[in-house]
């Protein structure tokens, strides 16, 4: 039997030693120079730091644990236990996760925000009923249509095949006589080169992380919208941590928001100048184009109404006050 002195011992190198170290791998859909993958770099940064090393979050960039579309299944099935998604690709599970890619609703960064701090609470809400805790969200910049031949109006696009990242830019293509394929953005290029698209509806982010200039030509910048990324956590795995963990967490979740809204707003600037550099025609639409795009506009807001019901009838009536 051991001896009173050897199980003192072991009791008190239990108590003194530290809580265990736990490791989270994080899945993401885009490359290391996006604003978005840069941003979550610091995020972890950031938890490991506020907790000691009692949590560590290892990103995984560039969908090499998921494909981005996969991500929230992964999140939600504990595969995983956090990851960024592109919370607009899910729109056929809730209307609320796909208001932010309505074109023309909220086209600039303030209405966007308006249009978020009126429907993160829902948007949460609902993704806790899947077993999900929405961390922060982070707008992308405003969208611009990618093509190989000037748009002067709806008519320069029609039967043309147009890159859609979700259900609300595949009817917008549609409405403008186009012809939608869904695309995920790493594809992008692949799916130019193949023919299977030959237009794209996105921000200045994509066209530089796709290379646009390899395969188009021409830059017309509508704002349009400020489609969300969320990171999300499955709510099992958050409730595990500590509650200093938690709130280390959380923390910096809230600090993530605010820098990446800034971050965004700078990739605006910084990537169109880019595209610029690189040969591509960057302008902005005509007033004929305009006043066509935002006629489209008015028809996917009305649509998405009837989807989202009385929940969204309120939320769209506070963000126009």
């Amino acid at each position: 039997m051991p001896s009173l002195f050897v199980i003192v011992a072991a009791l008190l190198i239990g108590i003194a030693s530290p809580v265990a170290a736990e490791k989270w791998d994080m899945a993401s859909g885009y490359p290391d120079s996006n604003f978005h993958t840069q941003n979550i770099n610091q995020f972890a940064q950031d938890v490991k730091q506020a907790t000691g090393g009692e949590l560590e979050v290892v990103l995984h960039s560039n969908q090499a644990l998921f494909k981005l579309a996969e991500i929230k299944r992964a999140v939600q099935s504990r595969q995983v236990p956090i990851g960024e998604i592109l919370l607009v690709q899910f729109g056929n599970e809730d209307p609320f996760y796909e208001v932010s890619s309505i074109p023309f609703l909220a086209d600039d960064y303030r209405k966007a925000k308006k249009l978020w701090d009126v429907t993160r609470p829902i948007v949460a809400e609902r993704l806790g009923k899947q077993g999900i805790r929405l961390l922060y969200g982070v707008p992308w910049p405003p969208q611009a249509f990618y093509t190989k031949t000037p748009v002067n109006s709806v008519a320069d696009v029609k039967g043309v095949k147009a890159r859609a990242y979700n259900a609300v830019t595949a009817r917008m293509a549609e409405l403008m006589g186009a012809i939608p394929a869904t695309v995920p953005a790493p594809e992008v290029p692949q799916a130019f080169s193949t023919g299977l698209v030959g237009m794209m509806y996105t921000s200045a982010q994509t066209g530089v992380d796709t290379q646009a200039w390899d395969f188009t030509r021409f830059v017309t910048m509508v704002g349009g919208n400020h489609s969300m990324n969320v990171v999300i956590v499955n709510d099992a795995a958050f409730k595990r941590l500590s509650a200093d963990a938690q709130k280390a967490v959380l923390d910096a979740a809230a600090k993530a928001e605010a820098r990446g809204w800034k971050l965004s707003e700078e990739a605006t600037t910084k990537h169109v100048q880019i595209l610029k550099d690189k040969g591509m025609t960057v302008t902005e639409p005509s007033p004929q184009f305009r006043g066509e795009l935002q006629k489209v506009g008015a028809t996917l807001t009305e649509e998405w109404l009837k989807k989202a019901g009385d929940a969204g009838q309120a939320a769209i009536r506070k963000f126009r006050e």
